[in-house]
This record gives structure tokens, sequence and C-alpha cells, in this order.
């Protein structure tokens, strides 16, 4: 091979991607003291996954052996800068990362108040933005990885939650527009919309509404925060989808 040949094969050596399977991989899961981020931990970690769980410091919650906490409020900056430095001397890398995190806080606009709307979008789409900018650096000197936005069915827009609806449908559009930017990276980005589950967000509503939820099912029934979990594990190791919005509870919609 003469030396043109052994340029070249020395830039492809380090520009090929390593593909998942071939590395222990490393996710980090926000909200993960939550009931889908704990579902979500159990499944990367089942999955044979490098798991931090990312959650506030006041949360209280045991993990399985192997998984690694990480205090992250993600209306922090500086808390997800941090996270993104640990994991970086722990791991050297990260190879998914799922915006998880969030809060739901209902009310009619016009009782709605402004400090509850920016808690709102603090919480789900700054926050994620925040985690997002933290981490771009380091997915993108190992050019691969994808990240994972959970959105919420609540985005098509319901009476009552207007600042959570505005989020959640803010996070479909910047996980499309930043799958069209870092696609020649080999960075994929991808939403979810896990729908209804019984966890601690919806574990106060109504019985009745929730059966309301479970008729507008086409299956007529809630979702398992287990099997949505598993759903997001699955999409993690897909190295050819990007761009996506998956909708995972059976309530037909344009965004299917």
């Amino acid at each position: 091979m003469g030396p043109q040949g052994r340029e070249e094969h020395g830039r492809s050596a380090l520009t090929k991607p390593v593909h998942p399977g071939e590395r222990d991989r490393v996710v980090l899961v926000t909200g993960a003291a939550g009931g889908l981020g704990r579902a979500l931990v159990e499944s990367f970690q089942s999955a044979g996954w490098r798991v931090y769980a990312g959650c506030r410091a006041h949360a209280t919650a045991e993990w399985p052996p192997g998984v690694a906490r990480i205090d992250l409020d993600v209306t922090d900056g500086d808390a997800s800068i941090a996270a993104a430095a640990r994991i970086e001397a722990e791991a050297g890398r990260i190879d998914c990362l799922v915006n998880n995190a969030g809060v739901a806080v209902d009310g009619l606009v016009g009782r709605l108040d402004h400090a509850d709307w920016e808690r709102t979008m603090a919480g789900n789409l700054d926050g994620t933005f925040r985690t997002i900018r933290a981490f771009l650096p380091l997915f993108l000197r190992h050019r691969d990885g994808h990240i994972v936005n959970i959105s919420s069915h609540a985005a098509h827009g319901a009476a009552g939650q207007a600042a959570y609806a505005a989020a959640k449908a803010a996070l479909i559009g910047m996980s499309q527009s930043l799958a069209r930017e870092m696609g020649g990276r080999n960075l994929r980005v991808n939403a979810v919309l896990p729908g209804v589950m019984p966890t601690g967000m919806t574990a106060e509503l109504p019985a009745e509404r929730l059966a309301a939820f479970a008729a507008a099912n086409a299956l007529r029934r809630l979702n398992d925060p287990a099997e949505a979990a598993r759903f997001v594990v699955h999409l993690a190791s897909m190295r050819n989808v990007s761009g996506q919005v998956f909708h995972l509870d059976s309530r037909p919609t344009r965004w299917a």
C-alpha cells in the first residue's frame, strides 16, 4: 500500500463509526425516579447497557446493582454540564440520551398562573434543550449515538393542558430539527409518545378520566411502562431511523 493509500486508510479508520454491540453501550435516563424512568433504567440494564440514572437530589430511589445515580435537575444548566463531564470521565462516551424528565401542570389558559407556565416549559422543554446541549460535544466526538425525547399525546392539545401540550409539541419539532442538523454526524434523534400509563403523573387522576383515556384507545386499555421502555431500548439500538415520532398507546393520530 502506497503512502496515499495508507493515509486514506488511516482517515477511514478514524472516522468510521463504531457500531453498538462492539463495546459497552452507555445510556443516561433523565427523570429516572418516575414510573417510566424506572422502567427505562431496568430495561436498558437488562439489555446489557451501562446505565446512568439521572434524578433530582431529593428523589429517593434504589437502583439495581451496577446502575449509577446522577443527581440531575434538568432545569439547572450547570447540573447537565456536570453530568456530561462525569459520564465522559467515567465511561468515555455516551451512546444514548433519553430525555424523560418532565412535569405536568394543568389549568385552563384563563386561570393558569404564569409561574406554572414557566415551570412547565422549564421542566419539559428548556430542560431537554439544556441536557442535549451539554451532551452534544460528547456525541459528536464519537460520531455516533441516539437521542430519544419523551413527548406526549397531549401535544395534540387538550382542554386544561395548554402549557403541557405546548411544551410536548415543541419537543417533537425540536427532535425533527435536530435530526436534520445532526444526521450527517451519525446522531439519530427521535421522539416517543408513550401514552397514558399508571405512573406517578397519573396517580391522582380521577378513575373516570382514566377510564376515558382507556376508552379512546383502540385496545381499550392504558399502556404499560415496561412495554414502552422495551420499545425505547430497541429504538436506541437502531442505526437507520431518525427524525421520527413514535406513538405507543394505540390512539389513532396524524402523528402516528
